[in-house]
């Protein structure tokens, strides 16, 4: 700036920065800039949670003529209203309807851009001050993430891997107080590849409903379940607890750059009415962006006329993901895996740090790995779980064999001990 001249009156906000850092993206462009560039070996996308990528997750052809057919009609150029169109929320409705014994009615269901805004209403809407949340450890950090850009209190809670990762309920009743305001599940897990059993499910309305607070259930992997472990939505419980449903067409469908998801309400008591909760949710949505209306006009159509087909071939692939990545992991003596995953995409695997010579925790073993193997791991900081590592498994198989025979090897290369296998 000249001398003499008028000091400019903006900045920017250091606070934005430090949240986005703290997110999957966040980490993974750090890992990615740790990548050697010199080194000829591809990538291996091991913290991917976007399959979409790989032609085994190709999205259904139906899908892509709803999209085309909603743009070519011309008849939904126009601005979406605030709660989302009528026949999308029809339709959705209706699709989750198919896992419950009672109707929704569109009523009940709001369309938002993606699961990722649904979370930032939900967030938004139950912040007041002194208010506090219950979320799991690990979990999904875009919660961490909208909770302090508006002061919500966070407290965590653990899911206990000797116990499947189910939640722990005694923690529940501990760390809640008067002013804690609902507490946060995700089933199918993210990022632990768990699935909640029925009772388990029926313990946790209980408990919320005892200590007067709501459930937020992020079900952004909703059936995709391929283990011995049934599916349940936890809106079943609607009527023992007031339940917040949050999903998407992202994942199964794998199509996450669509931006097409719902939040929606179960509650036959009518809590969330009463207490203001459902006009807030339509106040946020009044003063923020609307998924783009020709997808939601497309949703009927994708809903329709998607055959199971369809569906069961992604549970096949992922099956078959799933056991390659967790069968593999077994053989590396330097990870423990506690739960074989039996849902979502991801797997959860506690690094043996102690083996290893040079590596300090899990942060610094995914840069180096990322730097030596150019394989990407999440640490799992990332997720809550110091010295724990999150792996994906919706990748090309080959992709999960080629990335964990580099891991192998990198943990070999650093073990403070010769290994016999």
């Amino acid at each position: 700036m000249e001398s003499g001249a008028k000091k400019w009156g903006f900045q920017g906000k250091p606070e934005l920065n430090a949240a986005s850092a703290t997110t999957v993206r966040g980490y993974l462009d750090l890992l990615n800039g740790n990548i050697n560039k010199d080194n000829s070996s591809s990538v291996v996308p091991l913290a991917h949670g976007d399959p979409s990528h790989f032609p085994n997750f190709r999205t259904t052809s139906a899908a892509e003529d709803a999209i085309v057919d909603a743009v070519r009609s011309g008849k939904h150029n126009f601005y979406a209203p605030t709660v989302g169109i009528l026949p999308a929320r029809r339709a959705i409705a209706d699709y989750l309807n198919r896992d419950t014994p009672y109707k929704l009615s569109p009523d009940d269901v709001y369309l938002t851009i993606g699961c990722c805004q649904a979370i930032e209403v939900v967030m938004a809407v139950l912040s007041r001050p002194g208010a506090n949340i219950l979320l799991p450890r690990p979990g999904f950090p875009y919660y961490d993430t909208w909770c302090s850009y508006n002061h919500l209190e966070m407290r965590q809670y653990d899911l206990l891997p000797e116990k499947g990762w189910e939640v722990d309920l005694d923690a529940i009743e501990t760390l809640a107080d008067e002013n804690t305001v609902a507490m946060v599940i995700i089933n199918p897990g993210n990022p632990c590849g768990n699935v909640f059993s029925y009772e388990h499910l029926n313990k946790v309305a209980e408990t919320a409903r005892k200590l007067g607070i709501l459930v937020v259930a992020d079900e952004a992997y909703d059936n995709l379940v391929f283990g011995s472990t049934r599916y349940v939505p936890m809106r079943v419980f609607g009527s023992t607890v007031p339940v917040l449903t949050l999903g998407s067409i992202s994942k199964r469908w794998i199509v996450p750059g669509w931006r097409l998801g719902w939040l929606v309400t179960r509650d036959p008591n009518g809590i969330l009415k009463k207490s203001g909760v459902i006009d807030s949710i339509i106040g946020f949505l009044g003063f923020s962006a609307d998924p783009a209306t020709f997808i939601q006009a497309a949703i009927p159509q994708i809903i329709e006329n998607t055959k199971e087909e369809f569906f069961s071939n992604i549970i096949c692939v992922l099956r078959e993901c799933a056991d390659i990545c967790y069968n593999t992991i077994e053989e590396i003596p330097f990870l423990t895996c506690p739960k074989k995953p039996e849902g979502s995409m991801f797997v959860m695997v506690k690094l043996n740090v102690s083996m290893l010579e040079g590596i300090n925790d899990d942060m610094d073993f995914c840069l180096k790995l990322a730097k030596e193997k150019s394989v990407i791991i999440l640490p799992g900081r990332a997720v809550g779980m110091k010295n724990w590592l999150r792996i994906s498994f919706a990748i090309e198989s080959s992709l999960i064999r080629e990335g964990l025979a580099r891991v192998k090897d990198f943990c070999r290369r650093h073990a403070k001990k010769p290994l016999n296998r």
